[in-house]
C-alpha cells in the first residue's frame, strides 16, 4: 500500500485486499421493457471464443443473443468496478441496467467495434459520477446515506490483519472526502489498476487533468499518513 500512498505505480496489495470479496452481483436486467425483447433472446454455445468487435457486429446485424452474449460477459465485472467505486452495493443494479441500455441503444454509433468494453466502462463510469452527486447531495440534505458494504474496508480479504484493516478503513474516508473526480481517478488508478490515458477515456477528459485530479488525491493521502511512518511497515 506505501506506493498508493506515495503516488507511485499501483501495488498488487491494494488490489488483492479491495478485491478480497465480490463486489456487486448484477441481477436479470429486463432490457427488453427498455430496448426490445430481442436482447433476451438464447445465447448460441459457444460464445467464448467471439471477440466482442464480432458479437457488436452480429448484434448490429439483428442478431438479438449478441447483444445478450455481451450482458453476460461484461455484467459482473462492470457492477464489481462500480460499487468498488461507489463504496457501496446500493445503486449497482441500476447504474448496470442504465449502461447496458444506453450501450445498447447507441451501439450503432460506436466506430471501433473492438472497443465495446471500454466504451461501456465509460458509459458506467458516468452513471457513477451522476449517483456519487446524488449521494452527497443526500448527506447535505440529512438524508440516509447508503450503506458502506463495498468499501475497500469492507471488501478486504478476511485473512487481512487489523492493523491493515484498519489503514484502509482511514483510506476510505480519505476517499470520500475527495472531489468526485479526484476520487474516481484515484480508485481507477490504484484500485482498478487503470493506466493514466484509459482513466482518460474512461472519464472522458484529458491525460493532464487525470494527473492533476490523481496529484491532488495522492496528497490530500499523504496528509492523513505520515509518509515515514508507513514506509517503516510497508516499504
Amino acid at each position: 500500500m506505501l506506493r498508493t500512498v506515495c503516488g507511485g505505480q499501483a501495488p498488487e496489495k491494494v488490489r488483492e485486499q479491495a478485491h478480497g470479496k465480490p463486489a456487486g452481483t448484477p441481477g436479470t436486467m429486463q432490457l427488453q421493457t427498455h430496448v426490445g425483447a430481442a436482447y433476451q433472446t438464447r445465447v448460441p454455445a459457444p460464445v467464448e471464443g467471439i471477440c466482442d468487435g464480432d458479437l457488436v457486429v452480429d448484434a448490429l446485424d439483428g442478431k438479438g443473443w449478441a447483444y445478450d452474449a455481451l450482458y453476460q460477459r461484461h455484467a459482473r465485472s462492470i457492477g464489481a468496478m462500480a460499487a468498488r467505486l461507489l463504496g457501496t452495493r446500493q445503486d449497482v443494479d441500476d447504474i448496470v441496467h442504465d449502461a447496458f441500455v444506453t450501450a445498447f441503444e447507441k451501439i450503432h454509433t460506436l466506430r471501433d467495434p473492438k472497443a465495446f468494453r471500454s466504451w461501456l466502462t465509460q458509459i458506467a463510469i458516468m452513471r457513477v459520477r451522476q449517483t456519487l452527486r446524488r449521494q452527497r447531495l443526500r448527506s447535505m440534505l440529512g438524508l440516509r446515506f447508503p450503506t458502506d458494504d463495498a468499501t475497500l474496508e469492507a471488501l478486504a480479504s478476511n485473512e487481512l490483519d487489523p492493523e491493515r484493516r484498519l489503514e484502509l478503513g482511514k483510506l476510505d474516508e480519505v476517499l470520500h472526502t475527495l472531489p468526485i473526480g479526484q476520487r474516481i481517478a484515484w480508485m481507477l488508478r490504484h484500485v482498478e489498476g487503470h493506466a493514466v490515458d484509459d482513466i482518460a477515456r474512461h472519464c472522458d477528459c484529458s491525460p493532464t487533468t487525470v494527473k492533476r485530479w490523481l496529484r491532488k488525491a495522492e496528497r490530500r493521502v499523504k496528509q492523513v499518513f505520515a509518509p515515514d511512518a508507513w514506509e517503516d511497515r510497508h516499504g
